[in-house]
C-alpha cells in the first residue's frame, strides 16, 4: 500500500508499506480521505521529542472497514467510519493519562491506503458531511470542543474572541461558538480572513498587527467572557485586559512562546481564569460528533490534494493565507 513516512529530520517520503495484519479487537480501515494538521508538519520538523523515524504520519481520516480482528462483529465490514485519533486517554476526564498518544506517531497513522485501529476508535460519520469534509474533523474538532465547552463553558449571548481565525482548530471553535448563539469576534493578521469571518457570522474582527487593536473594543459592550487562543506569548496580557469579570482565557497552543510576564494583579481582582487545554477525552469525541450532527456544522476546506501530491500539501500547510483544512483524497 502507499504510505507517507517520516524518514529523518525534515524528510518525509512516499513509500510502499505492507497492509497491516489486523489484531484482536482491531479493524482495518480503507482510507478514503485524510487531513493534515500542524502536528504533522511539526513532526516533520522534529519539534516533538522521541520522534520514531519510519512511522506513518497522519491523525485524521474517514474510510470503510474492510476487515475485522477476533472479537469484533463482522457486521462492521463495509461500514463507513470516522476515526477517533486518541490513544489511551485514560479514565480521568480532567486530564490525559501518562500513556496518552495520538494516532500517527509513534503508532502508524492515516496517511496510507489502509490503517489499523481499535474497534473502539471508530464512529459513524455525521450524515450531512462528505468524506472530504468529515476527514478534517477529528483532531481539530475535538480540540476546539474541549476548549469551547469543557473549559470555556461558552453559552448563548457570551462575548467570545477566537484568536488567529483561519487555522484548523480556530475555525471549529468559531463555528461551535456561533452554533450556541454566542457573539463571536476574531483576530487575524489578514483583512481577507476577517472579511470571511464576518461573512460567516462574526460580529467583528481585529487585525492584531495593529499594536492598538485592543484599545477600541466599544462594540463588545464591556469585553469578552471567553477567549480561545492558540498562540500564547505576550498577547495573553492583552486578553487579560479585555476580559469581563470571571472571564475565561483558554489556550491550546503556545506558538508565540512564553509571556515575558503575566498581569496577576488584574487577573485575581477580576477573577479571571487562564486555562490550558489539549485535544479531549473519548467521551468528548462522541459529544463533539453529536454536536456537529445536531448543528449541521461543515468543516471549512481550504484545498484537496490527491494522495500522490501529499508532500506538496505539507508545503502548503505553513501558508498564512489559508482558511480551514487541507484534505488528502485517496
Amino acid at each position: 500500500m502507499r504510505a507517507l513516512s517520516i524518514a529523518s529530520k525534515g524528510v518525509i517520503k512516499l513509500i510502499q508499506a505492507p497492509v497491516p495484519k489486523v489484531g484482536t479487537g482491531n479493524v482495518l480501515v480503507k482510507v478514503s480521505a485524510a487531513a493534515l494538521n500542524k502536528r504533522d508538519q511539526f513532526t516533520r520538523e522534529s519539534k516533538y521529542p522521541n520522534i520514531k523515524f519510519g512511522s506513518i504520519l497522519g491523525a485524521d481520516a474517514v474510510g470503510e472497514i474492510t476487515e475485522v480482528g477476533d472479537g469484533v462483529n463482522k457486521k462492521n465490514i463495509g461500514r463507513k467510519v470516522i476515526i477517533n485519533p486518541n490513544i489511551s486517554w485514560g479514565d480521568n476526564e480532567a486530564v490525559q493519562s501518562r500513556d496518552y498518544a495520538i494516532l500517527g506517531m509513534p503508532s502508524n497513522g492515516t496517511f496510507a491506503d489502509f490503517v489499523e485501529v481499535g474497534a473502539d476508535r471508530i464512529h459513524d460519520i455525521p450524515k450531512h458531511l462528505k468524506d472530504e469534509e468529515a476527514a478534517g474533523l477529528p483532531l481539530g474538532g475535538l480540540t476546539a470542543y474541549r476548549s469551547c465547552f469543557t473549559h470555556g463553558k461558552i453559552k448563548k449571548d457570551d462575548n467570545v474572541l477566537i484568536s488567529g481565525f483561519g487555522g484548523g482548530v480556530a475555525q471549529f471553535a468559531f463555528q461551535f461558538a456561533l452554533a450556541v448563539g454566542a457573539n463571536v469576534y476574531v483576530t487575524s493578521s489578514s483583512e481577507a480572513k476577517i472579511k470571511k469571518a464576518i461573512q460567516m457570522g462574526a460580529v467583528a474582527g481585529f487585525n492584531y498587527t495593529d499594536p492598538d487593536w485592543y484599545k477600541n473594543l466599544w462594540q463588545t459592550k464591556g469585553g469578552f467572557d471567553v477567549v480561545i487562543d492558540s498562540a500564547g506569548g505576550d498577547q495573553i496580557n492583552t486578553f487579560v485586559k479585555l476580559m469581563r469579570p470571571a472571564g475565561r482565557i483558554v489556550f491550546y497552543g503556545a506558538t508565540n512562546g512564553l509571556p515575558s510576564s503575566i498581569d496577576l494583579y488584574r487577573m485575581f481582582w477580576n477573577q479571571i481564569t487562564l486555562q490550558g487545554s489539549t485535544m479531549g477525552s473519548d467521551s468528548e469525541f462522541k459529544d463533539m460528533l453529536a454536536f456537529v450532527a445536531k448543528h449541521k456544522i461543515v468543516p471549512v476546506v481550504e484545498s484537496v490534494f490527491e494522495f500522490d501530491n501529499i508532500i506538496r500539501a505539507f508545503d502548503e500547510i505553513a501558508s498564512s493565507s489559508k482558511i480551514g483544512k487541507i484534505i488528502i483524497k485517496l
